[in-house]
């Protein structure tokens, strides 16, 4: 791949690698500020019990986005960045334009989720 076309991509994760952070960062303080607000009876506790839990919930998924993204900086640093990790070949680059953290091309992408729907 080009360079100017990797310094881009590389821009781009690092764009949304901070956007990731200063989510979960804003998550963890609104799930530290649930409650706080005075006494509560049952109800009141119950529901900011289950609020905590899907404030954090979204924070472990901000988690893999960021592994995500942490990981293509890393096939940047490499060399292997827009290269299929299945079968070895290119990624396109409008594939790339659209998920920059791609791993696989379309056609071995489509393969493993056909496999992976059979399976279950």
């Amino acid at each position: 791949m080009e360079p100017k076309f990797t310094e881009r991509f590389r821009r781009r994760l690092l764009q949304a690698r901070e956007e990731i952070i200063g989510q979960m960062r804003q998550r963890d303080v609104s799930a530290q500020e649930i409650g706080q607000n005075g006494i509560q009876d049952i109800g009141d506790e119950s529901a900011t019990i289950s609020n905590r839990h899907l404030l954090m919930s979204l924070s472990e998924n901000e988690r893999a986005k960021l592994i995500e993204v942490d990981e293509a900086l890393d096939r940047i640093k490499d060399g292997t960045f827009g290269i299929c990790e299945e079968c070895g070949e290119p990624i396109a680059l409008k594939r790339l334009e659209v998920i920059p953290n791609a791993r696989y091309c379309i056609q071995c992408m489509e393969n493993l989720e056909k496999t992976s729907r059979e399976s279950l």
